[in-house]
């Protein structure tokens, strides 16, 4: 039976100091923000997702964006070197919660930079973005580990966001979704869907139809109504001041066998 296993990391209390790279700084209400949070783990828990909650790690304002310390194929947990220095504090309670799932620990080693946000799994597909935050290295580096456990590794060129996460996710089909100025090259997906509102790129799999999206998409949310996926919103508004999305608050792990 495929796991439904999901690791988050609550915010820490510096997480208004989080990294801003491509909008502009807005105050954050941390308040507010650990409110979302708890909602946002409630929503996969009454999906039925296991919650694993990681080590906190409050000298690092970015760790609650946990998916971008590692990255899961199959059984393998690489663990990320992320290209923001400030970050790199952020990967020891990863790596202590994948060991602890039974995951095959490796790691991406200097030069290499790798965020997790850069990585999109499409069935056997894992498209990496290549930009300001993972190198040529680093993607070389998760060739050699995800390539002999059967992965097809496409490397696509992301400048006008963050992450290629914060550009491009995928439908349970494998059709790619985008807001297309946010996208470097929507020719490079095979089915590329284009949506109408910026977090509308982001979703999140729950399992079977249901899809979960930032409540900042509504027009998104009835586009993929209508076309018969079940859409679940969460408030992230806070997260969303820090260029994060519901990706990026948990690491879901599908492949690991009980």
């Amino acid at each position: 039976m495929p796991s439904k296993k999901a690791l988050i990391r609550r915010p820490g209390p510096r997480l208004a100091e989080g990294l801003v790279t491509h909008i502009e700084r807005t105050k954050i209400d941390p308040d507010l923000a650990l409110e979302q949070w708890e909602a946002y783990a409630g929503t996969l828990a009454a999906h039925g997702w296991e919650t694993v909650e990681v080590e906190p790690a409050d000298d690092c304002p970015d760790a609650v964006f946990v998916e971008d310390s590692v990255v899961v194929f199959r059984n393998v947990a690489l663990i990320t070197r992320p290209g923001a220095r400030s970050r790199r504090g952020e990967t020891a309670g990863v790596e202590e919660a994948v060991a602890r799932l039974g995951c095959s620990v490796n790691w991406i080693w200097e030069p290499g930079t790798l965020e997790g946000g850069d990585v999109l799994k499409v069935g056997d597909t894992v498209y990496v973005g290549r930009g300001s935050r993972t190198n040529a290295a680093g993607i070389q580096q998760l060739r050699a580990a995800f390539e002999p456990l059967g992965a097809r590794v496409v490397a696509v060129p992301v400048s006008r966001v963050l992450h290629l996460k914060s550009a491009v996710t995928a439908l349970p089909d494998g059709t790619v979704l985008g807001h297309v100025p946010h996208v470097d090259r929507p020719s490079l997906f095979p089915r590329f869907l284009s949506v109408p509102e910026e977090s509308g790129a982001h979703v999140v799999l729950l399992g079977g139809h249901k899809l979960l999206i930032a409540a900042s998409a509504p027009k998104t949310a009835e586009l993929l109504t209508d076309l018969g996926h079940e859409v679940v919103t969460v408030d992230i508004s806070e997260f969303e001041k820090l260029e994060g999305c519901v990706t990026c608050l948990s690491v879901r792990l599908r492949d690991l066998y009980d």
